[in-house]
């Protein structure tokens, strides 16, 4: 049989992206709109959650709602997903995009209020809104809950290790999700690599390409490579796919 190249169409699919105002987030909220669906746009910013709602509707012509919300902060995710509901009725495709990892210079360094802060924002938000959105889709037609992990997960240096070990435990809860919430629900996640994003920046430019050539592409990679894999994760393209976590690091070892 032949492949039916419109299992990648969202159209009448909504889509909710967390940190969808920049960097990975944007693209993929982009993408997502691009191939049909509906988007609810989130960041902590009102402002920039607005702006971007705007953006998004003008260039691909569909719905787009903008609201601010901490994922770090449970109480707020409740409100989140009842506005989402409210305006739209249902919640197809969750995006747990948003994520942190502060800077510091050794492991002692790392106050308590640091560590629940990187926690709260790449873990414990992740699972709130999956469990809030996840038990509403399996209640009715289903949808894909994608989680943004990094490569860090299963290699953490030294300064990221707060932030490896929430990602880490999102992949470990990116598999029992699955099984939370299958047949109707999948849940997956993509382990990203190292994006040229805007935080790349204030990088050591000669260092990291350096550190670069050890990488099967030998560079870094931009934001819209990460959107097929989301697109994929979202639409009936992926109907056998749950459980995954996915490498998008462009070879690195």
């Amino acid at each position: 049989m032949a492949f039916d190249n419109s299992a990648f169409g969202l159209a009448g699919r909504v889509a909710l992206v967390t940190g969808a105002t920049r960097g990975l987030g944007r693209a993929m909220l982009d993408g997502l709109a691009a191939a049909g669906a509906d988007v609810v746009v989130v960041s902590r910013k009102p402002d920039a959650c607005a702006a971007v709602a705007a953006e998004v509707a003008v260039a691909h012509g569909v719905a787009a709602f903008p609201h601010a919300a901490h994922v770090g902060h449970w109480a707020e995710l409740d409100a989140l997903v009842d506005a989402a509901y409210d305006r739209f009725g249902r919640v197809d495709v969750l995006v747990n995009n948003a994520g942190m990892s502060p800077l510091y210079d050794t492991v002692d360094d790392v106050t308590e209020e640091l560590f629940d802060k990187v926690i709260g924002v790449n873990l414990k938000g992740p699972f709130r809104l999956a469990a809030l959105v996840g038990t509403r889709m399996a209640a009715g037609a289903g949808g894909s809950i994608i989680n943004i992990s990094s490569m860090g997960a299963v290699r953490p240096r030294a300064d990221i290790v707060p932030y490896a070990a929430a990602k880490a435990g999102l992949n470990a809860m990116t598999v029992g999700l699955a099984h939370a919430f299958g047949p109707s629900v999948r849940c997956n996640a993509i382990m990203a690599g190292t994006f040229l994003t805007d935080v790349s920046r204030s990088w050591d430019a000669a260092a990291f390409a350096e550190r670069a050539q050890t990488f099967a592409l030998g560079r870094g990679g931009e934001p819209d490579e990460i959107v097929g894999t989301a697109v994929y994760l979202a639409s009936a393209a992926s109907s056998y796919t749950t459980g995954a976590v996915i490498q998008v690091d462009g070879g690195q070892r």
